[in-house]
């Protein structure tokens, strides 16, 4: 009985290991798969017919962007006064009436010259599986770049290309953020999670009619 219980334990601390080591290997796969694709600004003003800017969204308090999520619109605000491309499509939270993360983001570019048109706003972008399904299968997009902090890039990244986007990505850290360790390792298991989803490939949360990115943003206005 002893000798079993023994042979169980090490089984046991075996698989443990063998899931540590899939975990933290397909971490590193995702990160160093995709580094190549973060731009320099040298690199952005090498891009030609890139269909869309993409900046994912984040938390929004008392209807103005947090910390974060105002880094990535300055980001994208600048690659699209760069002339990066003339289109872009936040994508975001709105789940609830009283939180709406996309209306928040295109008031901000509005507010800073961006005009209306040129802004397309994805309701339903609850995660960032979601965002990218939904700018190839619903904003019909096949070249984007997309904005978000670095972390976080590598994850967008994958799911992009994965899902049939000739994707890039720029770097939105503009300044140092609280509780970044505590991103860092959560993001580990969430490229996980999402290398899995990228396998399967299943349909965002929400469906909806096709919205070309070519055509006018304020289609996607409430």
């Amino acid at each position: 009985m002893k000798s079993k219980i023994i042979i169980i334990m090490i089984v046991l601390v075996v698989l443990i290991i063998l899931a540590i080591a899939v975990i933290f290997g397909i971490n590193a796969f995702v990160v160093n798969r995709y580094k190549r694709k973060i731009l320099s600004v040298e690199d952005e003003k090498k891009l030609e017919n890139v269909d869309c800017i993409l900046i994912l969204g984040a938390q929004v308090i008392d209807n103005k962007p947090s910390g974060m999520l105002e880094d990535r619109l300055q980001q994208g605000l600048e690659l699209y006064k760069n002339g990066v491309s003339n289109k872009i499509l936040v994508s975001g939270d709105h789940g609830k009436t009283d939180y709406d993360e996309v209306q928040v983001m295109k008031n901000y570019l509005i507010e800073r010259g961006v005009p209306s048109e040129d802004v397309f706003m994805d309701h339903a972008g609850f995660s960032t599986y979601d965002s990218m399904y939904r700018a190839k299968n619903i904003f019909k997009v096949e070249k984007v770049v997309v904005v978000t902090q670095e972390y976080h890039l590598y994850r967008a990244l994958y799911s992009a290309n994965k899902l049939g986007m000739d994707a890039y990505g720029v770097s939105s850290d503009l300044h140092i953020y609280g509780g970044q360790d505590k991103r860092e390792f959560r993001e580990i298991f969430a490229r996980n999670k999402d290398f899995a989803m990228c396998i399967f490939k299943p349909q965002s949360k929400f469906g909806g009619k096709e919205i070309p990115i070519t055509g006018n943003g304020n289609v996607t206005n409430d």
